[in-house]
Order: structure tokens, then C-alpha cells, then sequence
């Protein structure tokens, strides 16, 4: 079941974001790793800056969590993680789709250049890389990242933009 979190979910969503986070350790450089990589703090500021959460439920227990954000005229997926146990089950992909089908701007999502399998994954579900100007462009003018990430992520359009 696809529902919207609460704040109630907080520290499940945080254990779900830190332990899939893990798969970037090693993947991205290790200037940009952190532990854990997101605190609470980071958590509550997302929020507090618009990302709205939606959690995949499965027997009464949060196993992903994926948000969304609307930024200008585009809508952002953001923190989008399924716990490492519950991973490969269509999880990530229904919680995706869900959300993408809440908005009629077009869809963008960051994510690290050489996280393969998460590019990947955004590819199957209809996601294209844009080019490496573009992508430039994009991070700086929809989300409020470090120079140091820009260099070190993609960006992934659902159409046109």
C-alpha cells in the first residue's frame, strides 16, 4: 500500500534512507559520503523546504519511501529508497509511478553519475539522461546542491523539458 508519510514515520523513514543509502559508499567519492547520509536534521529541513514523502507499506511496516517536490514549473523526485531486504520486489517502481502520475509538470530526478543501477533503474520506468549542460543547468536552477555534487550527479527527465 502506497500512502502519504506522516511524522509519525520519521524514524522509519530515516532507517530506510540510511540503510539503502549504503549502496553509494564506495560508488560515490568519498568526499561527498557521509554517515549516515542523511541525519535527522537533513530529514525535518527537506520537509520543511517542500519534499513531501510517500511511503510502500508492507505489513504494516514502511520498506520505501520516495518524495516529491514541486520546484518553479517542475516537479523533483527526491530521497527515493526501499530497505535493502525489500529490495528488487517493484517497490521502488510502483512508488514512482504513483507519484509521477501526481503531477502534470514535468519530472526530473538528480542522482549520482556513477550509481549505474539507479540510472538504470529510472531508465526502465521511461526516464531519460539529459546532457551534461543541461544537467549543469538543471541542478542549479531546481535544487540547492553543492558544486561538488553537481559534478558528481546526472539529472533524468520523464519528457521533454
Amino acid at each position: 500500500m502506497i500512502r502519504k508519510c506522516t511524522e509519525k514515520d520519521f524514524e522509519e523513514m530515516f532507517e530506510i534512507i540510511n540503510d539503502a543509502a549504503k549502496a553509494y559508499k564506495g560508488v560515490i567519492p568519498e568526499d561527498c559520503w557521509r554517515e549516515p547520509y542523511m541525519d535527522m536534521e537533513d530529514l525535518w529541513q527537506e520537509v520543511s523546504e517542500g519534499v513531501k514523502f510517500w511511503g510502500y507499506e508492507q505489513n504494516g511496516k514502511l520498506v520505501g519511501v520516495m518524495g516529491i517536490q514541486d520546484v518553479q514549473d517542475v516537479t523533483l523526485i527526491r530521497h527515493s529508497y526501499v530497505r535493502t531486504q525489500n529490495r528488487h520486489q517493484g517497490i521502488g517502481g510502483q512508488l514512482l509511478s504513483y507519484l509521477c502520475k501526481q503531477t502534470k509538470r514535468p519530472v526530473l530526478v538528480g542522482t549520482w553519475k556513477d550509481a549505474a543501477w539507479a540510472i538504470k533503474f529510472y531508465e526502465k520506468h521511461g526516464f531519460k539522461l539529459v546532457s551534461k549542460k543541461q544537467k549543469d543547468e538543471l541542478l542549479r536552477k531546481y535544487w540547492a546542491i553543492p558544486e561538488r555534487q553537481i559534478e558528481e550527479s546526472v539529472v533524468l527527465s520523464e519528457q521533454k523539458i
